[in-house]
């Protein structure tokens, strides 16, 4: 199950840094995360500051 990023999110871009599969870049307005790519390890939501990142 893969995580996502809801509308919590403040465009920071700490989870960027913290995937080490390069899941997340830059979408329109917020950050996203693709589902195929992400191994579902939940360091993106361990480094959002406002808790904007869940498990689908």
């Amino acid at each position: 199950m893969a995580y996502v990023i809801s509308d919590a999110c403040i465009s920071c871009g700490a989870c960027e840094g913290t995937c080490p599969a390069g899941a997340i870049s830059e979408g329109d307005g917020q950050y996203v995360i693709d589902a195929d790519t992400c191994l579902d390890c939940g360091a993106c939501a361990d480094g959002c500051p406002t808790g904007a990142i869940s498990q689908e």
